[in-house]
């Protein structure tokens, strides 16, 4: 039973399972057995050790596969959780071990849906980070990926689609009449730092929020009024007439805000990709006279690796870097003193146990209370 949401009022609408796809097979565990403790009475009248559907998708040898699934799923609540960045997870091709690509996570995830062959009641894909979420404006001509891959899912049968901290919001536009919901991990990350940051002290005296770039202001702006903070920012001036790594770089960091003299600091982003703008604020944010920084973001890639958190963490420009288990993380990363991780399998188990009954989800949409209430303590 969890403290934290009433689960015994529920009256599932449909059998309940679960397929976890390549790479999500420790937190789709952690999900079941939350779900199997909630669900007692259920699990004991219809003998239920798991809520995990047997599923696989198969590879040939020249790359082509297949997805298949090995029970029956007529008239079932079907959940598939997926994680499209897990470059951990490999096959092989001509005799070549391969790095999954989100588009080839993708389109497993199309494959499986495929297989299920429309006999299920209902279709819950849990995408934590959206596929191809980045590129959902155009600039110029060129392609909207995410736009494209929400309609292809709705097209093949899904009616709801879950996920974390979207990049851009608007980008549910492109299926206006279908379940799109874009939950925060702010109550998980918040608790997590309480629960380790035993000697930081949560008032506006001594703890400030940062936001290293004007479009991340709203997410910002939720923690600081959650938590009764001041708000500052980052505005980063881009030299639009280059590209580099597909983007236009960053000329300066201007800061806006109060004195950080110190001041400990949250720095908080929906993602840290190569970490280079969040190691540049921190800097800049401790040349002001900040004491300690800490990084928030949903979703950590270190896609250039982890030798400057290294190197930022030896010199003193962060204290902690805080990101979910809601995609891949390498076992490097795990082992390193400055990384603490957020679990949220308790989180999307407690979603799936809602929408599973048909109940509303504004409880777990908007956690203020428990906020409030954990700050209390």
């Amino acid at each position: 039973m969890s403290a934290e949401y009433t689960h015994e009022e529920y009256e599932p609408i449909a059998d309940l399972s679960i397929i976890g796809m390549n790479g999500v097979e420790e937190i789709t565990q952690k999900i079941d057995d939350y779900l199997l403790d909630w669900r007692k009475d259920e699990v004991k009248k219809k003998g239920v050790d798991t809520y995990k559907l047997n599923t696989k998708c198969i590879r040939f040898g020249n790359g082509e596969a297949k997805g298949v699934v090995y029970e029956s799923v007529r008239g079932h609540d079907v959940f598939i959780i997926c994680d499209m960045y897990n470059y951990g997870v490999t096959y092989k091709m001509y005799g070549k071990e391969t790095l999954m690509s989100p588009d080839d996570h993708f389109q497993d995830l199309k494959r499986t849906i495929a297989a299920i062959g429309g006999k299920a009641r209902r279709i819950t894909v849990i995408m934590p980070m959206l596929y191809q979420g980045r590129q959902d404006a155009r600039q110029m001509r060129e392609s909207l990926d995410c736009a494209i891959a929400l309609q292809e899912l709705v097209h093949m049968g899904v009616e709801n689609i879950i996920t974390f901290d979207v990049h851009e919001p608007k980008v549910q536009n492109a299926i206006p009449l279908s379940g799109f919901e874009n939950f925060h991990p702010t109550y998980q990350m918040i608790k997590a730092f309480v629960n380790n940051e035993k000697d930081v002290k949560i008032d506006k005296d001594n703890l400030m929020i940062i936001s290293p770039d004007a479009g991340g202001m709203k997410r910002c702006i939720y923690y600081s009024s959650v938590m009764g903070l001041d708000l500052g920012m980052f505005y980063k001036r881009r030299d639009y007439t280059n590209v580099v790594n597909g983007k236009n770089p960053v000329i300066s960091h201007q800061f806006l805000g109060a004195d950080l003299a110190g001041k400990d600091i949250i720095l908080i982003d929906d993602m840290i990709a190569s970490g280079e703008t969040l190691i540049d604020a921190a800097a800049k944010l401790r040349e002001r006279g900040a004491k300690k920084v800490y990084m928030f973001a949903a979703f950590g890639l270190f896609n250039e690796g982890l030798s400057r958190f290294d190197k930022a963490f030896e010199e003193g420009l962060i204290s902690k870097v805080y990101t979910t288990n809601l995609i891949y993380r390498t076992p490097e990363l795990k082992e390193r003193k400055w990384y603490q991780e957020v679990d949220m399998s308790k989180y999307i188990a407690s979603i799936i146990d809602v929408l599973n009954s048909d109940k509303s989800l504004s409880e777990l949409l908007d956690p203020v209370q428990k906020i409030k209430v954990l700050l209390d303590k």
